[in-house]
């Protein structure tokens, strides 16, 4: 079994006029892509001075529309600075990284399956 390191978000620095930015990145494949079946997939979050919500949603659909996704994971920062670490499990077709922050820089988000 081969193990996919990719980067579903590269970075993205706020402004710094407090303002809510939305980034939503593009779909990557997921194990369900791929026919696994054990349906593991670890996010890694890097991030410098966030204040927002960093997320992951998923999808079985194999051509997503907007619909069909759904969250599979969120972290909540404060003016934090740091590295997260989650992992999900689900045979998911697609994943996407997005972000809805007022401050700070998300450096990288990457998954791992």
């Amino acid at each position: 079994m081969s193990n996919n390191s990719e980067i579903i978000l590269s970075a993205n620095t706020h402004p710094g006029d407090s303002t809510a930015v939305t980034v939503v990145g593009s779909k990557f494949k997921g194990d369900g892509y791929y026919g696994r079946s054990d349906g593991l997939h670890t996010i890694q979050y890097q991030y410098t001075g966030v204040t927002g919500t960093l997320k992951v949603d998923g999808t079985l659909a194999t051509n997503p529309t907007d619909d069909d996704w759904f969250q599979v994971h969120a972290l909540v920062l404060a003016s934090e600075t740091g590295s997260s670490v989650a992992n999900v499990t689900g045979n998911l077709v697609w994943l996407r990284a997005s972000i809805i922050y007022t401050d700070g820089t998300v450096n990288k988000i990457t998954m791992n399956h």
